[in-house]
């Protein structure tokens, strides 16, 4: 089974900002050469990212928090904090919601 994860999906997210993002023990970050794109693997399950979904789970150490996210984005990107906000607690919403990432406190 495979999804597409893209940042900006609609449903506004109510994450905590301080919450930790963490992928699962079982999920696996992995760049598909074959179709040139990026991965996660999970137990019979692949999930498709693209390129801001990529550069946000690659920051889900367990150690950032959401806000330290949306900051590093913000220290890069010219875009409106909010727009970010919303962007990274998205995605990580969804892959909260798909089991494939934890969110701790």
């Amino acid at each position: 089974m495979s999804d597409e994860i893209a940042a900006s999906p609609s449903a506004k997210p109510t994450l905590n900002p301080k919450g930790r993002p963490k992928l699962q023990s079982f999920v696996r970050l992995q760049h598909d050469d074959a179709r040139e794109r990026w991965v996660l693997q999970a137990p019979e399950r692949v999930l498709v990212l693209d390129e801001t979904s990529r550069d946000i789970v690659v920051l889900c150490d367990g150690k950032l928090s959401i806000g330290d996210i949306v900051d590093r984005f913000v220290a890069i990107y010219e875009a409106p904090r909010d727009v970010i906000e919303h962007d990274v607690e998205a995605v990580i919403q969804l892959l909260q919601d798909k089991g494939v990432l934890t969110v701790e406190a």
